[in-house]
């Protein structure tokens, strides 16, 4: 017998950030207490399966699904370990478990005797967890009882599996896996480090279709009277956005030659992946973004991540990890031999509604000392400013796909530098912040911007130059309407392009107060073509030297989220209409047509109809609290007549970037 996805199917479009979460949470219990994970995938409603792994102690990982049930209790589990060749519930120990699941994601218990090594939720232990809903070209979970036979078991995955890894549940056994980059006759082992092997017992020598898969007799797949359950996993069958036809997960493979760079197009930028080499013995490696899955420098590498699914390991980092991520895919510098993987697609794909969802701003005062602080989402950019004047500090930039341990300073051409803690290591919804001068100096008040990669909205795309021009990638889904560049590597200054048309662009440096200046792309100046919804054009020059590292952000209008826009002061009251119904809580304005600051304001410190103060990016000066120029109004922003010297001149031109 067996049981195939019988749970509720979406009938609306489906979107990644509903069917998978990379999670991550702090054990809080020493004592049998429970912890709510929420990441918003509903797994009672349409079933699927949690794999959580201890990060910062080495532990089992921890497997359950829907379909063979949440634990009862330490000694009734239901959980699998990718490490161990254990039947479920782990042999019995005690054992922190998963209790139940939820329309918005699972609950964890810890075992009244566990330890961290057995660990879900133990006291202060760092863990991560992936979340896969059942979907149609995405994922499925199936169970079944073993015949010792030949035979097909039918599946709801509805398209041809990518992968599929098996597991026997009632005794000892190891883990299965079926690979479509790999013959029929061959299969892995996820416990083990050993190569690909022929067996043709194991998938009866016949490639799956879209609605079975096929066993042979071997007894870790099919002894007769044995428990299984089937963890199936698509390849590039479409199915996501509001088309139908994004896909999502990819099941792959790439031979690299030795100390070779590989770059894997997959068509989007991943989040998570899971890498084994197929023709020599080597560790299962798993990867996510939250954790620092990111660009890769060719030279030194980039910040990495990883944990192994067979082995009990406590998470690995490294300043020089050759594995990272690009806008449409895998980069892998100096790897040489021949691997698999499953990679998934990075969200959200939904574009937001809201701007609370992308954008928040904090007031703080620094303690010295390591901090965390919280928003609602987790975050992919993060400024930080001192509101006082603290020599040696300035407006920072960090970011998540670089790494978030460094920083870059827009009041200057300096390149990035070390902060003293990856700001999104251990963060779900939030940065943590180390006792450095440059985002947590006590006593001095900060204010920090956060925002979130998002279609529409705000995107990060990380790029090494060639000396030539350059057509990169990114995944705002709409046409940019303002990048801004900085070389990251070494000094070089920040270009801020807007004003995009078929012929031209208008250029600044956000590190400075000068004019704009409009230019053919022609030129070659910064750039040499009109982005698009899916590429922007660097020309060769200051922003593609070869092997500098690189870093763009792109903005765009999302409505009733965010816009980018222009307008011609007055002198007099001028309401800015941005398309809101709530009003701007971020506002950053630059004088176009002559010398001026970058002031920028939030709600955060105050828009308000009195005194509203205003910091300038450009510079490491404090704050202003004495002025009056920016003012609510419900559609976006309004200037008021105070503001007419500087950015509401009478007849000059201003450029603006507000998110509601």
């Amino acid at each position: 017998m067996f049981s195939a996805n019988t749970s509720q199917v979406s009938s609306e479009a489906n979107w990644i950030e509903s069917c998978f979460s990379s999670y991550l949470y702090t054990g809080n219990s020493t004592s049998g207490g429970t912890q709510t994970i929420t990441n918003n995938v509903d797994l009672s409603t349409y079933g699927g399966m949690v794999w959580i792994k201890g990060r910062s102690a080495a532990s089992d990982h921890i497997l359950t699904d829907t379909t063979r049930g949440a634990g009862s209790s330490a000694t009734n589990n239901q959980a699998l370990a990718s490490n161990l060749t254990s039947a479920e519930d782990l042999g019995g120990s005690s054992y922190d478990y998963l209790s139940s699941f939820s329309t918005t994601g699972f609950v964890v218990t810890q075992g009244g005797t566990s330890t961290a090594t057995r660990g879900a939720n133990y006291n202060n232990v760092t863990y991560a967890s992936w979340t896969f809903r059942k979907q149609a070209k995405f994922f499925d979970v199936v169970t079944y009882t073993g015949n010792g036979a030949n035979r097909t078991i039918s599946h709801n995955l509805g398209s041809v599996p990518g992968c599929i890894i098996v597991k026997r549940t009632d005794t000892t056994g190891a883990w299965a896996v079926y690979h479509r980059s790999l013959a029929n006759t061959e299969y892995m082992v996820l416990n083990t480090t050993a190569a690909k092997a022929t067996g043709a017992t194991y998938w009866n020598s016949t490639t799956p279709t879209s609605t079975v898969f096929s066993l042979g007799t071997a007894t870790d797949v099919n002894a007769s009277g044995g428990t299984y359950v089937a963890y199936l996993f698509a390849h590039d069958a479409g199915g996501f956005g509001t088309s139908g036809t994004d896909n999502v997960i990819s099941c792959g493979s790439y031979n690299a030659g030795a100390g070779a760079d590989i770059t894997v197009d997959l068509g989007y930028e991943p989040q998570w992946a899971l890498v084994k080499r197929t023709d020599t013995t080597g560790n299962w490696f798993v990867y996510d973004t939250m954790r620092g899955f990111g660009s890769v420098n060719p030279t030194t590498g980039g910040f990495g991540a990883w944990l192994y699914a067979n082995l009990t390991d406590a998470e690995t980092t490294s300043t020089g990890s050759s594995r990272g991520i690009y806008a449409r895919g895998l980069d892998f510098t100096g790897q040489s031999g021949q691997y698999i993987y499953i990679a998934i697609r990075r969200g959200p794909m939904k574009t937001p509604t809201s701007g609370t969802s992308v954008y928040e701003a904090v007031t703080r005062t620094g303690t010295g000392a390591n901090a965390t602080v919280t928003t609602g989402f987790p975050v992919d950019l993060f400024i930080v400013q001192p509101r006082t004047n603290i020599a040696g500090t300035a407006p920072s930039w960090i970011n998540r796909l670089a790494g978030g341990a460094l920083y870059l300073r827009s009041s200057a051409s300096f390149a990035e530098a070390g902060l003293g803690v990856n700001a999104f290591g251990t963060v779900m919804n939030g940065v943590s912040l180390g006792g450095d001068a440059e985002t947590n100096y006590s006593p001095s008040t900060f204010v920090n911007w956060f925002f979130k990669r998002a279609p529409s909205f705000m995107d990060v795309v990380c790029y090494t130059g060639t000396d030539n021009d350059m057509a990169l990638s990114h995944n705002l889904k709409v046409a940019p309407e303002a990048i801004i560049l900085k070389k990251r590597n070494s000094t070089g200054d920040w270009a801020y392009e807007t004003n995009f048309t078929s012929t031209q662009h208008t250029y600044f440096t956000l590190n400075s107060t000068t004019a704009g200046a409009t230019t053919n792309y022609s030129s070659g100046i910064n750039l040499y073509a009109q982005p698009t919804a899916s590429t922007f054009y660097v020309a060769g020059g200051a922003y593609s030297t070869s092997g500098s590292t690189y870093v763009a952000y792109l903005f765009a209008s999302c409505p009733g989220v965010s816009k980018v826009g222009s307008y011609t002061g007055t002198g007099t009251t001028l309401q800015i209409d941005c398309g809101f119904t709530g009003g701007a809580r971020l506002v950053l304005i630059k004088r176009t047509d002559s010398t001026g600051a970058w002031y920028i304001w939030d709600s955060a410190r105050g828009i308000v109809a009195s005194t509203d103060p205003y910091l300038t990016l450009n510079t490491t000066a404090a704050e202003v609290t004495t002025t009056d120029w920016v003012d609510t109004y419900s559609a976006g922003f309004e200037l008021s007549s105070n503001a007419g010297n500087n950015v509401n001149i009478n007849g000059a031109s201003y450029i603006f970037l507000s998110v509601a």
